[in-house]
Formats: structure tokens, sequence, C-alpha cells
């Protein structure tokens, strides 16, 4: 016994040492047991039976007995399911589960295969999603292995969940060259989901991540058809080539599914494919469709489509373009002719001493060019028709400018603008010879004809007999007059031209650029080689002559839009040497890309933007246009490139800052932002007159057709400011006053369409070649090549929407015009315009706004309102039944006699407004 007793005390001083090493653990577990306990003092009682319930059914899960272990798998299922809690905050059976979800991962790698493992794996992979460590996309992981379907169950976060994991495991297994076949299973069950759930964004998001985005077409319904696609055409933007095309033609075998043929050839024009447009055309049967179609064709220009129905030619040749305009005209009673006093209004400006109205000859040709685009289209003026004595008040090349001006006021109206312009092609002055060549060709310019008038009068004038300045007229007379046609027997007439070695660098240029003009975006590389071969066989120090750009412009036209396959052209001019070589490398690179938003090719051009070279820096200027016309088109891009023209106009040469003010302008034609004109407006009081008069033409072009009264107001007041420069800056503010009440305010330079989501190439190559003109103010604008301001002429569209019956003639409806909303990916029928107006067509729409019909009385055949609109009878639409003659009665004052009126009309007149209104 004492043995046994100090055997006793021997071993408690050990256990006394074990209790003192253990006392810390000791301590800490009780201070977690507090923590538990007040978390359970705060749970509710029904938390608390919650809780031990799941705990219970944990246990039961790793029961031997699998009839036990199915029912606590049931049950655990159906608490996950029905569980509910707000937006906020995680579910209460998926909280409580936590502590268990390491042990319950545990016991389902030891479980054999049966029914209960797959039923418990669908319970991990929906515990994963809230507990699983971040990449480990243990989710996934447990839903390959769990029951096949039953999507339906866990509801939608769980499936986004899972569609986000399954993008990662995509990227893994690619990088790893591992098979993907049961992941692609798994996405044909979720997109249907997607589909049923209204989630369509969801949807395209997953199958663009897998590679599957095409097999969203056997989802796409009448129903769903206009949420998809908008999604994914906006997603296109946003994807490197050559992905993009591929969104695309799943949205246009969308629209082929459903039978919407006027969207899917916007789809094709956007594609600027003329197989697949050609095959929409041949596919519609209805004859008022069909005409819409055509209407579409018309305003993008390039797209040959061919028919034998000669309306439909008509229609796709802009035939009653002059027609409809004048109508317009007409009807918002501005067809009046403007004088170019009426846009100056030099008495509302301070007149400077010395500054008296002098008749000089270079006032007068401002006068003809404000003129010309004001009174633009509209077939009279107080200057030119008529007795159009005024030519004669101009100098030699200010004489070409004069009877060019004709073309550009007759602008659309072939029949009767040629035989105007008639009389000047026998002048005995080479200069209006050589005017009236060309306007004949912005007369015809967006508009064909079966006879081809232009081709007819123009094509022995390019012949080398002919002084070289009606040679210039005559080729670019046919460049616009044929812009975007392709037509072979210009290609014929202008080659010769090219080719031959003696050709005057202008013609050479002017010609090549006439020929970018027709052939714009085709690529064709004969027409390159022919004009690369021309630039090779002059010397070095003629192609340093100012107009040899104009060369390099027509060769990048011909790639405009085509990406990778100006390549090998880039390859080739590293052969032509000096600064042109150059020159003409970035700026078939920069056309090359235009719209695409490439974010490589910005910085790259930014890299040659930032360095600092004090000569031959002319290329640097194109790489910064280049910048802009890569980002126009892209609200983000153009954001972005404002942001970076800001930090060249404070760090750059002044080289650079003479273009800023230009790319400016050709990244917001006709859209007047409140930001664009505070910043151009300082431009164009800079100390450098070439940055000042960038500024001012800039302020025209973004606000050409606009009518906008602070770019007038700026405008007028600079007139005055430059009062004592007549011959320079002056003669710049009057063209920018031209270009701002263009068409009387109701045309456009924009060269986006068809609620922006088509470029016009034609649009887009005119402006660049003003753009490129303004490169060189002095030697260009501001000599004798003034004219070049005229190939705006194919970007001049009518801002209109005009409403037609099924006869084509117009049809007067009430239309909602406002401010475009971004509705992409949104819930429901969101309104797509806010801060609307309601006006009867036809109306006018600016740059950023959008129409739609005020009433469901008419039925438009396309999905955008711009343009010409085709409309037909909704054969549901029932008219508001008027009131009855006894309600109308009823609703007056009827049959009162004298006394009960006046009791009523000294009761109303003792009661306060704010009573009156609230019915007191």
């Amino acid at each position: 016994m004492a043995g046994g007793k100090g055997k006793e005390n021997e071993a408690k001083p050990a256990d006394n040492k074990a209790a003192g090493g253990d006392a810390k653990p000791k301590k800490e577990e009780k201070k977690m047991t507090k923590e538990e306990r007040k978390k359970e003092e705060e749970m509710t009682p029904e938390d608390i039976e919650l809780r031990d319930k799941l705990a219970l059914m944990v246990e039961r899960v790793r029961d031997a007995d699998p009839a036990i272990v199915k029912a606590a798998l049931e049950s655990m299922s159906e608490e996950i399911r029905t569980s509910t809690s707000s937006m906020t905050s995680v579910p209460k059976p998926l909280k409580f589960l936590r502590a268990h979800f390491p042990g319950m991962k545990e016991h389902f790698e030891t479980m054999m295969e049966s029914d209960n493992k797959v039923a418990l794996s669908d319970v991990l992979s929906v515990l994963g999603m809230t507990m699983a460590g971040s990449g480990s996309r243990e989710s996934l992981k447990y839903k390959l292995t769990g029951k096949k379907g039953g999507l339906d169950m866990w509801g939608f976060e769980y499936v986004k969940n899972l569609s986000g994991e399954i993008g990662q495991e995509w990227e893994v297994r690619k990088a790893d060259g591992k098979g993907t076949e049961d992941l692609r299973l798994l996405v044909e069950e979720i997109v249907p989901f997607n589909m049923k759930h209204n989630s369509e964004p969801d949807a395209c998001d997953l199958l663009m991540e897998v590679d599957m985005i095409d097999q969203i077409l056997e989802h796409a319904t009448e129903a769903n058809h206009a949420r998809l696609s908008l999604y994914l055409t906006n997603c296109a933007n946003y994807v490197a080539e050559p992905e993009d095309a591929m969104i695309f033609k799943v949205v246009y075998n969308i629209f082929r599914k459903v039978d919407k043929f006027p969207e899917a050839m916007r789809i094709a024009i956007r594609l600027n494919d003329q197989a697949l447009a050609q095959e929409v055309f041949d596919a519609c049967e209805d004859s008022l469709t069909k005409q819409q179609l055509c209407f579409l064709l018309a305003r993008y220009g390039t797209l040959n489509v061919t028919t034998d129905d000669d309306d439909l030619m008509a229609i796709i040749g802009n035939a009653s373009l002059s027609e409809h305009f004048l109508s317009l005209a007409r009807d918002l009673d501005v067809f009046e002719a403007k004088t170019p006093e009426d846009i100056y209004k030099t008495h509302l400006t301070e007149q400077r001493a010395g500054a008296a109205n002098v008749d000089s000859a270079r006032a007068n040709l401002a006068s003809t060019f404000v003129n010309a685009f004001v009174n633009a289209g509209f077939g009279h003026d107080t200057l030119m028709t008529g007795d159009s004595k005024w030519i004669y008040k101009n100098k030699e090349h200010g004489t070409m400018s004069a009877a060019a001006s004709l073309g550009m006021i007759l602008l659309w109206d072939v029949d009767s603008g040629l035989s105007q312009i008639d009389k000047f092609t026998y002048s005995d002055s080479d200069y209006i010879r050589a005017g009236a060549s060309l306007a004949v060709g912005i007369v015809s310019a967006n508009v064909k004809s079966e006879c081809d008038p232009a081709l007819a009068l123009m094509a022995d004038k390019v012949d080398s007999e002919n002084s070289t300045i009606q040679r210039i007229g005559a080729a670019l007379g046919l460049g616009l007059a044929y812009a975007g046609t392709q037509k072979e027997e210009i290609l014929d007439i202008l080659t010769p031209v090219i080719a031959d070695p003696s050709t005057p660098i202008e013609l050479f240029s002017l010609t090549a650029l006439a020929l970018g003009l027709v052939y714009v975006g085709t690529g064709k590389a004969d027409i390159a080689e022919t004009i690369m071969q021309g630039m090779l066989e002059r010397e070095e120090k003629v192609m340093e002559d100012t107009m040899a750009r104009f060369a390099c412009l027509g060769l990048g036209l011909l790639f405009l839009g085509l990406q990778e396959v100006a390549d090998v052209t880039m390859e080739a001019l590293k052969a032509v040497p000096g600064q042109i070589g150059q020159y003409c490398s970035f700026t078939v690179e920069t056309c090359a890309y235009s719209g695409s938003g490439n974010v490589m090719k910005v910085q790259k051009l930014l890299g040659v933007c930032a360095e600092h070279l004090e000569e031959n820096n002319s290329h640097q200027a194109v790489a910064l246009l280049g910048i802009a016309l890569i980002a126009q088109g892209e609200e983000i891009g153009a954001e972005m490139s404002a942001r970076s023209f800001e930090h060249m106009l404070q760090y750059g040469e002044v080289n650079l800052r003479r273009v800023v003010p230009l790319a400016v302008g050709l990244l917001h034609l006709s859209n007047p932002k409140p930001t664009v004109i505070d910043m151009l407006s300082k431009l164009s009081h800079d100390g450098d007159a070439e940055v000042a008069q960038g500024a001012i033409i800039a302020l025209g072009l973004v606000g050409a057709g606009t009518n906008n009264s602070r770019v007038a107001l700026l405008l007028r007041q600079l007139s005055t400011y430059y009062g004592k420069d007549p011959n320079n800056t002056l003669f710049v503010v009057r063209i920018a006053q031209g270009l701002l009440h263009m068409g009387k305010g109701l045309m456009t330079l924009s060269l986006l369409h068809s609620d922006r989501l088509i470029t016009s190439p034609t649009a887009l190559a005119g402006a660049m070649a003003v753009m490129h003109a303004c490169l060189d103010f002095k030697n260009i604008i501001l000599g004798k090549y003034h004219y070049l301001l005229f190939l705006l002429a194919p970007a001049m569209q009518p801002r209109m929407l005009v409403t037609l019956d099924q006869d084509l003639k117009p049809l007067p409806v009430s239309v909602r015009v406002g401010q475009a909303v971004d509705v992409v990916g949104q819930a429901g029928k969101p309104k797509s315009i806010t801060g609307f107006a309601t006006h009867t067509t036809p109306v006018l729409l600016a740059y950023d706004q959008r129409a739609e019909l005020a009433t469901e009385q008419y039925l438009p055949l396309t999905s955008v309102l711009e343009g010409f609109v085709i409309l037909k009878e909704n054969p549901d639409w029932k008219a508001a039944p008027d009131p009855s003659p006894a309600k109308k009665k009823d609703e007056g004052f009827g049959d009162l006699d004298d006394e009960t009126m006046k009791k009523l009309a000294l009761k109303s007149r003792n009661v306060r407004p704010d009573q009156r209104m609230y019915d007191k």
C-alpha cells in the first residue's frame, strides 16, 4: 500500500508538471469556448436547431449503412436547396457546413464508387462554391465526378461560379495539351440553363471562353435573337483579329436563322463581305424588304451587289437621294439660298480699323468655299448658279475651285447638274475646264448611274495632250464619281498616267489618290505595285515634293481596314529611299488598321511620336494621325487617344503639336463635344500659326453640319482676332464657318452610320485626303491646291430620317428622337433612348441620337431608324376609340344655367392654385 501510495505521490508531480505544461492551451480553449458561447447566444433557437441538424447529417454521411447515408445526403441537399438568405449574405446551411467541409472531402476520397458517392460529390461541388480556396476549382472538380444534369436544382449563382471555373480550367488544359471533352459536355448543359433563364450574356461569355461560340446558334430564337446579337456585336469590338470576324459571322447566321434580312445585311456590310451581302439579297423574297436592303447598300456604297431589277439598282445607286433631300429642306423651311454674309454675320463682329470690306481674290475664294459648303445639295445659290459672273472674280486656281464649287451646290443631282456644269467645259481657261471636270465628279459622288455620264465626259481628258491642270481635274473627278465602285474602265484610264515616268509629281500623286478612292479597301496588288514602281522611278528629290504625300495615301487607301493583308506591301516599301519611304510605310500601316482599335499598333505609333526629331520628321505626323484613325469608331479608344494627345501638346515637338488638332477633328467629325470644343478653342489662339490653323479647321470639322451655336460664336470671334491676316488664318476661319453650316445644318461628315456599327470606307477616304492636305497648310490649302477641300464630298451625307410607305413615297409619322442609351446585356426591355422629344418625320438626327416610332401603327422593316426606312401597316394595331359626343358633353359644362356658371367661376377664383392642383 505504501509502495502504491508512493507511486501515486510520484505520479502527482508528473501530472502537475503536465498540467503546468498544458495550462496555456487550456486557457486558449476556454477563450474559444467563450467566443463560441457568445456566437451561440447571438444565434436564434432556429439557427441552433439547424446547426445541430446539419452536424447530425454530416455524422450520418459517414455511416456504414448506405440507406442512412442516402437519406442524410438527400436531407442535406434539400436544406441547402431550399435555404433563403438576403442578397449580401451566405445562406445559413453553407455557413454551418463550412467547419465540416474538410472532413467531408476526406471521407469522399475513402468512399467506394456508388450512387451515394456521386450524390456527395454534388453536395461538395455546391459547398466548394463558397468554401474552396482561391484558384482551387474544387466546385468544378466535384461537379465533373457528380451526377450529370440537375443544374436547375442548385440555382443561378452556382452555375455562374461553375462557368468561371470552367474558363480557368480550359486555359490550363489547353496550355498542358490535355483533353477537354468532359468540360464541353458540362458547357452543353450550362448554356441551355442560361438561355432558359434569360441570361444570354453569360451563355455567350462561356462559349467564347471555350471556343464554342458557333453553338449559340442552336439556342437562338425569335424571342432572344435581338439580345444575343446585340451582346455579341458589342463583344466583337474588344476581340482580336480574326476572332472578331468569327463572332460577326455567328451574328449573321443568327439573323439568317430568324429571317431578319436587313439586320443580316448590316453584318455583311460590317464585314465588308460582298459574297455574304449578295447571299442575303438573293435569299430575301419579300419585295419591300429587298428595297430596304437596297437603301442599306446605297448608304454604304462600296459593295457592288447586282440584280436584274432596274428599280432596285436605282435605289442602290442613290438615284432619289437629291429629291428626298430637297423635300426635307422644304419641310424644314431652309430651301432658300444663303449668302456667305449670312454665315459671316460681320455686323455682329467688331470691325478693326483698316479691315474694311476689300474685294480681294483671297476673300472671294473664301466666299466661294463657304457658299459651296452651305448651299451643298440645294441646287441653287446666289453666286454660281444663274449668270455665274462670280467665277471671274477669282484668279487661276481660284477659278478652278469656283467652277468645282458648282458641283458641290448641285450635289447628288446628276441629271440637271451635268447640264448646268456643261457650259464651263467649253471655257477658254484650262483652270475652269479642270474645275468643270472636278465638278462632274463631285455631283456624282455617292450616286451611281447605269449610263456612266461622268466616265463619258472625262475619259479623254486624262490624255497627255491636255494640260496638267486639266488632267488633274479629270483624274480627281473620276476618283470622286466612282469612289468605291472598283470600276475596271477607271483603272485602264488612270494606270498609264501613273506608269509614265515623265508625269509631273502632282499629277502622279493625285492620280494615285484617285485610284485609291476607286479601289478603296480592295488590297489590289497590281495597283499597289504600279504606284510603288512610279515612286521608285522618280528621283528622291522629286519625291520630297509636298504633293508626293497623296501617292502614299492612294497606296494606303487600297489597304483600308485590311490589317495583315498590307504586310507584303509594307515590306516592299522599305526599298523606297528617303523620308517619303517612311511616310508611305506609316500611311499604309495606319490605313490598314483603321477603326480596328488595335492596342499594339497604337503603342507602336506612340513610341514613334515620342522621339524628339528636329528634321526628317514628317512620318511622325502620319503616325499621330494614325492613332486617331485606329481609335475612331470606338468610344473608349477615342477617349484614351484624346488623353495621349494632351500629353503630346505638353511635351511634343512643334511638328506634332500641329497635327494634334487635326487628329482630334478626325476622332470627332460632326460630333461637337464641349470638352473637344474647349481644347480646340485654346489651340486656335496658339503662337504657332499652323497649330492655330489646324485647330480652326478642326473646329469646322467637329461642328460640320451641326450649326452649333458655340462653335459659330468662337469662329466669329476668331474672324475678328485674325482680321489682320486675311490671306492665311482668316481664310481658314472662313472655311471652318462654311463647314460648320454645311448643307444649312442638314448634313453630316460622320464616318459611322447604322447606329454607329458601320464605317463608310469612301467617307473615311475623303476625310483622310483632306487631313493629309491639312498637314501642310502653307503649300496645299493656302497654296494652289485648295480645291482638295472638295474631296470631302464622299463623306457628306444627309443626317435625316425619312419614313417611306410601301410605294416609296414619304409617310409622315410620329417618332421619338433622343440620346442613345447603351442597353447591352440589360435585363428586360430597357428604353434605348433618353431625354427624347416627339417629332413628325422627316427629322434630323445628331451623331449620338437614336430614333424610335412613337406608336405601333406601323412596323419598320429595319431595327435601326436612320436614313430611309420603309414602314408597313401593323395588322394588329387598333386606334384608340374617340370619346362619344355624349361623354364629351358630360366632361364639359353641358347645359348649365348662368347662375350656376357664375357660382363655379367665383368658386374657382377663390381657390389657391396649389389647392386647385390637388383637387381641394
